[in-house]
């Protein structure tokens, strides 16, 4: 799962990085052939020295779904992480090799990347924490790709403690906050199928039968139009920032994804940026009312690692996770206990993030305890 091993220097937690985040003299490879030669880098990427700073250990950079452009984490070039948990199971992408390193336990946090789910679908399918900050809340200074309206670095951990320690290390403003005594949770009635549905319902109501927590639903109309949006806006950045490469340089899944985002218009792209306005003031709407948004992580059970390498994508894996890359609202995956992969991700209003993570804090032990449909 690493591409570069790092010494450690000391006693401190552990970290390594995705390999889309500048470390100082070294490679950024992208997870792709077409930065094997690439120069190294001449700083660390700011959220790196703010790590190191803060008596973080960096131990070395991590596989990556190629050029951060899918989501089984399937990578022929630089190789594909194994599951530990769930070794049936894609790692999911792009912050594959993060969400493996804390699932396998060789580091104590990982940073990545999330432009359409990219942290929290690979910790739900590993079993892992893995939280999205508001939109700009962390530095992307040093991180590609250099211009995105909708990517946010994100840490990954065993537990929610971990993530509120890597985040106070890369935001001098980040306080952690004790939960609120009464929470309120906005359970989103969105797609999922039958086996999501019924395990999301015993959540619910396990929750529902903590002290101080109430549910209630919350329907949120433009859903499906964020997520249009979402693939609009990643492709074209997508292709402005890679569409020049050599395609003897990229796999296959990549290539095509890049010819076909070439064929987006600028009035797309308008109408893109247009629904992302509209659906950022639906989701924080919703949020006047709750403390925070409760629902699936993923839709349906990731794929099976045997599919994925013989070509099999599913696009709708992230079809609730991606929605909140376009309100640019926090989000943090948590892991259920469960014989298979399944994580539910709770939504916090536009830079509280403290709160969120305070809440979801409060609520994961609950989780990790067996909560299994009958």
């Amino acid at each position: 799962m690493f591409v570069t091993h790092l010494p450690a220097m000391g006693p401190g937690l552990t970290v390594a990085v995705k390999d889309n985040i500048d470390v100082v003299d070294v490679v950024s490879g992208m997870g792709s052939a077409a930065f094997k030669d690439a120069g190294r880098a001449s700083k660390s990427a700011e959220i790196v020295e703010r790590l190191i700073g803060n008596d973080f250990q960096l131990v070395g950079k991590l596989v990556m779904h190629e050029l951060a452009f899918g989501m089984s984490g399937v990578n022929e070039f630089s190789g594909t992480p194994i599951n530990t948990l769930y070794p049936d199971y894609i790692p999911g992408g792009s912050s594959s090799g993060c969400a493996a390193a804390v699932a396998s336990g060789v580091v104590d946090v990982a940073i990545g990347t999330d432009t359409g789910g990219s942290i929290r679908l690979p910790a739900a399918c590993c079993g892992v924490v893995g939280f999205k900050p508001s939109f700009g809340r962390l530095s992307r200074e040093g991180v590609s790709p250099k211009i995105s309206s909708l990517d946010c670095v994100g840490p990954f951990a065993r537990d929610v403690e971990l993530i509120e320690t890597a985040m106070r290390a890369m935001d001098a403003s980040f306080e952690v906050q004790s939960h609120p005594k009464k929470i309120k949770l906005g359970v989103l009635n969105v797609d999922c199928d039958p086996q999501v549905m019924a395990k999301f319902a015993a959540v619910v109501d396990s929750l529902s039968a903590l002290d101080g927590v109430t549910i209630e639903l919350v329907m949120i109309a433009g859903f499906d139009d964020a997520f249009d949006a979402g693939m609009v806006l990643i492709a074209s950045e997508a292709f402005v920032e890679f569409g020049g490469l050599a395609s003897n340089k990229l796999g296959n899944d990549v290539y095509a994804r890049l010819q076909a985002a070439e064929k987006i218009s600028k009035q797309e792209v308008a109408l893109a940026h247009a629904t992302q306005n509209t659906f950022q003031r639906e989701v924080s709407n919703a949020l006047l009312g709750v403390d925070a948004l409760l629902l699936p992580t993923l839709p349906s059970s990731p794929l099976k690692i045997e599919a994925a390498i013989n070509g099999k994508v599913d696009l709708a894996a992230s079809s609730l996770v991606r929605p909140f890359n376009v309100s640019g609202h926090p989000a943090i995956s948590l892991p259920v206990e469960n014989p298979t992969p399944f994580s539910v991700q709770l939504v916090g209003a536009l830079n509280q993030d403290e709160k969120l993570c305070a809440i979801a804090r409060h609520i994961e032990g609950q989780l990790r305890k067996p909560v299994y449909p009958n």
